[in-house]
């Protein structure tokens, strides 16, 4: 299980829209071996089928898709927005956080799930990724 390490963090990604968001995320899921690319199509098609589900607070996303999609290993990626952009939540748009989530397994995403939560639950955290320069600085964050 690999939780934002270093090489699943990329910092004020500049993207157009709420697709290409999910594509980077994705990407880092790929580039580290956690998923195979069907799942950042899958990520993609899901967000297209289903709407701004995905936005789960004000300014952060959490794409995901089934397992059985590509997931080869539980893993959490993030990216930072240079520029926030629309997924079309009436409440919590414009997103500048992306957390793409890829498990293999329900205890596996449950896991994930609350590893993030409780990140994200502190306000101080959120403000800390949005302000962070480097990848290491977002690892002591996490830690």
């Amino acid at each position: 299980m690999h939780f934002m390490e270093k090489s699943l963090i990329s910092l004020d990604i500049e993207a157009e829209d709420a697709e290409q968001a999910i594509r980077a995320a994705g990407q880092l899921l790929v580039d580290s071996g956690a998923a195979e690319g069907s799942y950042v199509e899958a990520m993609v098609s899901a967000y297209k089928n289903s709407g701004p589900y995905i936005v789960i607070a004000p300014h952060i996303a959490l794409p995901h898709a089934k397992a059985e999609n590509g997931v080869r290993e539980a893993s959490v990626s993030f990216v930072r927005l240079r520029h926030p952009v629309a997924f079309g939540h009436p409440e919590n748009d414009p997103v500048k956080l992306v957390f793409a989530l890829g498990s293999s397994s329900s205890s596996d995403h449950i896991a994930l799930l609350r590893r993030l939560t409780t990140l994200l639950n502190e306000p101080a955290n959120v403000e800390a990724l949005k302000e962070a320069q480097t990848a290491e600085e977002i690892e002591s964050i996490i830690q």
